[in-house]
Formats: C-alpha cells, sequence, structure tokens
C-alpha cells in the first residue's frame, strides 16, 4: 500500500511547495483546491484540480469542491477491506493516501479589528474538517491507511517514512498524526463556539463586528501535556503538566530546562508564583519562593545585589526555595546562590556561560531558561466540586497617580517609592498579607493568616528573626485593615507610611489612627486578593 495520491489544500503555505516537490520525486500524483493547486502549478509542479479530478465543478463561491464521493470514498475506504477496495474500482475512485489540509483561518479572522459578522461566518471551514476527520478516521493498521498533516512540522517526518521499506507513513506514525488531527478540529469547533455563544445581540447583523460578552457561554480549554509528573502535591497524588497552544512568550510554559532534575508538581507552582512576581519588576529584581509565597523581593543595579538583599528579607525561608530573576544570571550571582543557600529551581531570562559552569556542582539544581515576554494567561482557572471558576487575570498596576493620601502627614518621594514597591510584591503574596519594605527589598513578610493582624505580626517576627530594623519602612496592605488594631502593629514595629486599599466601614477609625501615630496613609482603591 505504497502512497500513490496526495491530496494537497493549505491556509499556512509554509514549505508546502517544497513538500509537493518532494512527493512528486517519489512518484506520487498531486490532487489539490484553489490557491494551493495555483501556487504548486506556479512552481512547476504537475498538479492535478480536485475539480477535474471528481467531474464536478466548485459551486457556492467554493463552499462545495471537495464534498465528494471521490474525495470522500478515497479517504474512507478500509485498506485492509477487500469489499472497500473493490468498491472503489467499481465506481472508479482512487485511494488517497495522504492528506495535507490547514483550516480556514477562522481565530486570526475574527481577532481583526472590524471583522464582521459575515466574515466570521465565511470563515468557517466545512470541507477540510470533513477531510480531516475522515481522514483520521481511517489511519488504517499496520497492514495501511491514511497518513493525514495539518503541520508542516511533520513534512520530514513523513517523508523520511514513505523513504522507508513500506513506502508510506508507519501505522505508529499515522494513528500520532489522527490524533493530532482531532485535537486540531475540537479546538477549531470550540473556537467557533466560544464565538457564537458569545454575541451579544441575538441577531446580529451581517456586515458590522458584533458586540460581544467577555464569557462565551460555551468555553472549551485546550492543553497539550507537556510532562507527566512523578507525583502531585503528595506523594500518593498522580499529576501532569499540560501548557496552553500556543504557549505566548514570557509565560513560564514557555520554560526550556537546562540542567537539573526532573520539575515536581510544587516546583513548577512555585516558579510559577515566582516568575510572575519577577517580572512585574520594571528594575532588576530577584525573588525567592517557598510554598508559593514570596520570603523575599528585591531591585538593585544588578542580579547579585538584588539576590543578596532578597535573601536577606528570610534566609530561613529560603532554604530549598525557588529563585527567580528578571535579568541574565551571571558568574558571580551564581556563585552567591551556591555558596549561600540550597536552592530547588532557578529561573531566569538568560544565563551567562561561566553562570552554567558554576550550577553544574550542583547537578540537581533546576535551571530553567524563561524567554522575555509580555504574554498574560487569558483568563484564570479554578478547579472546585463539578465545575470552575473562571476570571480576568488580575494584571492591574497601580501608579502614583492614582494614590489617595488620606492622612496629615504627605509622603516623601522615598516613602512613596517604598510603598509601590511593598504593594507589587504584596499582589504575589497568599492574603491575608502584609508586606514591610525599604529601599527596594522586603524586610517582613505576613502570608496566608486568617486574620490580618496576625500577618501583621508574622512579617514583624519575620523582620526581628532575620535581623532587619523596621524602623521607617513602608507597609502593604493586599486589602483593607478592618480594625484599627492592624495598623497599630505596624506602626509600633517601626512603619512611617502605609498604602491599602481602603474601603472598610471603619475606614475613619484606621486613618485617624494613623494620624495619631503620625504616620503616612496612602490608599489604591483596589485590593489584591491572592487565595
Amino acid at each position: 500500500m505504497k502512497i500513490q495520491t496526495a491530496l494537497l489544500s493549505v491556509s499556512d503555505k509554509t514549505g508546502i511547495v517544497e513538500f509537493a516537490q518532494a512527493l512528486v520525486e517519489r512518484g506520487i500524483k498531486l490532487l489539490s483546491t484553489g490557491g494551493t493547486a495555483k501556487m504548486l502549478a506556479q512552481a512547476g509542479l504537475p498538479v492535478t484540480e480536485v475539480a477535474q479530478h471528481t467531474g464536478s465543478p466548485e459551486i457556492l463561491d467554493g463552499r462545495v469542491k471537495t464534498l465528494h464521493p471521490k474525495i470522500h470514498g478515497g479517504l474512507l475506504a478500509r485498506r485492509d477491506s477487500t469489499e472497500h477496495l473493490e468498491t472503489l474500482e467499481a465506481h472508479g475512485i482512487d485511494r488517497i493516501d495522504l492528506l495535507v489540509v490547514n483550516l480556514y483561518p477562522f481565530r486570526e479572522t475574527i481577532a481583526k479589528p472590524g471583522c464582521t459578522f459575515a466574515d466570521a461566518v465565511e470563515n468557517i471551514d466545512i470541507g477540510g474538517p470533513a477531510m480531516l476527520r475522515a481522514a483520521a478516521k481511517n489511519h488504517g493498521t499496520e497492514e495501511g491507511g491514511v497518513a493525514v498533516v495539518i503541520d508542516p512540522v511533520d513534512y520530514k517526518k513523513v517523508l523520511a517514512d514513505i523513504d522507508g521499506p513500506d513506502g508510506q507513513p508507519s501505522y505508529a506514525l499515522r494513528l500520532a498524526l489522527a490524533a493530532k488531527v482531532y485535537a486540531h478540529t475540537a479546538a477549531y469547533d470550540g473556537a467557533i463556539a466560544g464565538y457564537l455563544s458569545s454575541l451579544a445581540n441575538e441577531a446580529p447583523a451581517q456586515n458590522a463586528e458584533p458586540e460581544r460578552t467577555p464569557w462565551p457561554a460555551m468555553l472549551t480549554v485546550q492543553m497539550k501535556r507537556e510532562q507527566t509528573l512523578r507525583y502531585g502535591e503528595n506523594p500518593h497524588q498522580a499529576a501532569a503538566f499540560y501548557v496552553d497552544q500556543p504557549v505566548g512568550a514570557g509565560l513560564l510554559g514557555s520554560y526550556r530546562q537546562l540542567q537539573g532534575k526532573e520539575l515536581s508538581y510544587n516546583n513548577i507552582a512555585d516558579a510559577d508564583a515566582a516568575w510572575e512576581c519577577v517580572r512585574s519588576l520594571e528594575t532588576c529584581g530577584c525573588v525567592i519562593v517557598k510554598h508559593a509565597n514570596p520570603c523575599g523581593v528585591a531591585v538593585a543595579e544588578n542580579s547579585e545585589e538584588a539576590y543578596q538583599k532578597a535573601f536577606k528579607t528570610d534566609p530561613t525561608s529560603a532554604f530549598g526555595g525557588i529563585i527567580a530573576f528578571n535579568r541574565p544570571v551571571d558568574e558571580k550571582t551564581a556563585r552567591a546562590i551556591t555558596e549561600q543557600q540550597f536552592v530547588e529551581v532557578l529561573l531566569a531570562p538568560a544565563y551567562s556561560g561561566e553562570a552554567l559552569a558554576v550550577f553544574t556542582s550542583k547537578k540537581n539544581v533546576r535551571v530553567l531558561e524563561v524567554p522575555s515576554g509580555n504574554a498574560q494567561n487569558p483568563m484564570d482557572i479554578k478547579r472546585v466540586g463539578g465545575g470552575w471558576l473562571v476570571q480576568t487575570p488580575d494584571t492591574f498596576q497601580v501608579d502614583e497617580s492614582l494614590l489617595k493620601v488620606v492622612t496629615d502627614k504627605q509622603p516623601t518621594p522615598q516613602q512613596l517609592h517604598d510603598m509601590l514597591f511593598a504593594w507589587k510584591v504584596a499582589k504575589y503574596v497568599k492574603s491575608n498579607a502584609i508586606v514591610f519594605a525599604a529601599n527596594g527589598m522586603t524586610l517582613g513578610v505576613g502570608a496566608g493568616q486568617m486574620s490580618r493582624i496576625d500577618s501583621a505580626r508574622i512579617a514583624s517576627i519575620k523582620a526581628e528573626n532575620a535581623g532587619l530594623s523596621l524602623a521607617g519602612s513602608a507597609v502593604a496592605s493586599d486589602a483593607f485593615f478592618p480594625f484599627r488594631d492592624g495598623l497599630d502593629v505596624v506602626a509600633e514595629a517601626g512603619a512611617t507610611c502605609v498604602i491599602q486599599p481602603g474601603g472598610s466601614v471603619r475606614d475613619d477609625e484606621v486613618i485617624a489612627a494613623a494620624n495619631e501615630r503620625g504616620i503616612v496613609m496612602v490608599l489604591t482603591g483596589t485590593r489584591h486578593f491572592r487565595h
């Protein structure tokens, strides 16, 4: 069952001429449609139009061209069935052994500003998915079947197998390609369902861009398994790591592991927390995370200095932590890390050759390179019993122009700088969050307590244990102070300025307490709960 005929019809024409040329050189007949056929003919390749092959012209502005028994019969006939093959012969139908199809660019079309409803609907592919599903279903057995390709990256694999002793893609490759097809068509149909179920108007105008609601009635999420993990949060739980398709540059899922042991479930969760925090810092910064909470964050002129400052916040918690940098790591920084602490995972946009050489002495340390970028997750998803909680990501960043000073005392430029830094860190600390900071480094972090006053006490205790003075420090609270007691704790610890969202029914009481203690208080108007 060597390949005799290939049907090529692609919207993504990357490498298609070269692939078709390779097929012709191997004696394979080419069928094609529309723009693909024109491109192949212009390249001097012998190609037969599908309309000529079927004897039926394209009709309805090209909506019907491959929906024909000579196409689907050629794709669906079982190669191991004498009856099927005799039926093909009786009806004058040739086998189609290789199908190469990309679908109309529906998602790209609706992403364009001003895309009308009519344009969106016209870019819903019908013949393409029908052929893909038919070919994928008939991927066959060890004796033979149809190979179906949707991704140019697979052209070389197909050619390599064709050059093998069987003259066709192997059963294993055909099955893998079929699985890829069904994932692709599922995502394609999911995008269409999401678009149509997001329309705000039940009867949208055809020649205008329709108004859409932010949340479609049907939400389809598709992910690719990147790694099967040894276990989940605990050894008795099974787990795997899945990534979006495609992964945006700058997100953790785009990482490349340069050395070290296999990542664990907790490694990945903590690495994401560290990476999201560090990439929010505009200047050179370092974040150390333990159990999903930053235990040290700092900015400085270089990565080594930023690391030293972050480490000082809580050397005890930093042991066995995750360290992330938003600038390249050099040899000096690498030596500082390896000489001072045990680390599970390192993340940075790049490493010098000398730095990587230092880390080789710690062969179990997982070194991850994450490309810089500004991509954000389109949504945050949390599993609950029988459903999902879905929300937009917390990308809001307050700046100085949005702050409201509510105390008699006004902040100095340094206090404003310290408060904004502490506020940025508090966004990545589990609620209830209290963060002390000064001079571009955290001094104490209180995270995940049931009461805000306990978070404040823990933060001040951690600073004391690390030998850090809180005199003159800034404090950020991720949500409002429900009573003045939390403010009293941070003031007694040495804080001279506080940044918080405000919005409590006791705001006046808390502001009065700040005035009584002679400290500055500014409100952001926006909270940052992190559960």
